[in-house]
């Protein structure tokens, strides 16, 4: 018990300065005797913490003191702060509390410079919960259901224990295993629907999420080939890696790119309009146009 006082009197000086020896004897309902041995234990052990009497005075630090800065180094300590931050922009619950100790700690400004909505653009308070469910879920160990929409527009229902929200590519994924198929999988978040917390615990080892077996709901991968032209640097260079893409002599660019075979991709493609031009592989090269014909048909 006394060490646990002993540090927060730590830290309660390195957050407001100056306080009175009456104000720590109230807030750990001890005597205000126990709060000077205290002090006294504190400054044996090297911590410079001094007293002074009269109006205004108290109990305080000396300035500019980092408690036991030689634990830890600038770099780490920034890590430490910076991790913290990034699962508060996810609503982790309890890590505002144990930022700012830390950050007056490691005497650090507690600058939050990150924040996430999961949420796409548009979406209504339904979809912006999905992602708080999910998450409580994960946290909880607890089992989900959701009808689910393939890229095809198949509708499946699913019971899954979800291990950890994801982002690839364009989408926010839920990774997890699916006890209808028995194995793995993603889910693409934007496509789950009547999402339902069971409240029912399932007990499973968090595995290491394996990439190279990404699969957008079992569609295979495929390497496309495209031309685009150069009006669409813009988007060019924001949805693909350099590696992926070559600079033509006339502007235009050849982006080389594995995305998962289905409806989605045929629409991506066709997000590009006259401004793409599908070189490999032949097949969807053939089905693009066939798609182009049916809806040209439409306005004729």
């Amino acid at each position: 018990m006394q060490i646990n006082r002993l540090f927060e009197i730590i830290y309660i000086l390195l957050e407001r300065k100056l306080v009175t020896a009456r104000e720590l004897s109230e807030r750990f309902e001890v005597s205000q005797r126990t709060i000077y041995r205290d002090i006294d234990y504190l400054c044996a052990a090297g911590i410079p913490i001094y007293t002074s009497k009269g109006k205004g005075g108290g109990i305080s630090l000396l300035d500019n003191f980092v408690l036991n800065k030689s634990i830890l180094s600038e770099k780490e300590q920034v890590d430490i702060l910076s991790s913290l931050q990034g699962l508060n922009a996810l609503n982790v619950p309890d890590i505002e509390p144990v930022i700012k100790k830390l950050a007056t700690i490691f005497n650090k400004n507690n600058t939050s410079w990150i924040d996430v909505d999961f949420s796409y653009w548009g979406s209504n308070t339904v979809e912006k919960e999905k992602f708080n469910m999910l998450k409580t879920a994960i946290l909880n160990g607890n089992i989900v259901t959701f009808d689910y929409f393939s890229s095809y527009g198949e509708k499946t229902e699913r019971t899954v224990e979800p291990m950890k929200i994801l982002f690839k590519g364009h989408g926010w994924y839920i990774w997890g295993f699916c006890k209808i198929k028995g194995d793995f999988r993603f889910f693409k978040i934007t496509r789950m629907k009547n999402l339902v917390n069971t409240k029912q615990t399932f007990q499973r080892d968090i595995l290491k999420v394996d990439w190279n077996n990404f699969c957008d709901h079992d569609n295979k991968l495929v390497m496309l080939v495209l031309k685009i032209e150069s009006q669409m640097s813009y988007r060019i260079y924001d949805e693909f890696h350099q590696e992926c893409i070559e600079k033509n002599d006339d502007g235009s660019f050849t982006v080389s790119v594995a995305f998962p075979e289905s409806q989605w991709m045929y629409g991506y493609i066709l997000s590009y309009g006259p401004s793409v031009e599908v070189l490999e592989p032949k097949y969807i090269r053939e089905n693009i146009k066939g798609m182009l014909e049916e809806g040209l048909k439409k306005y004729l």
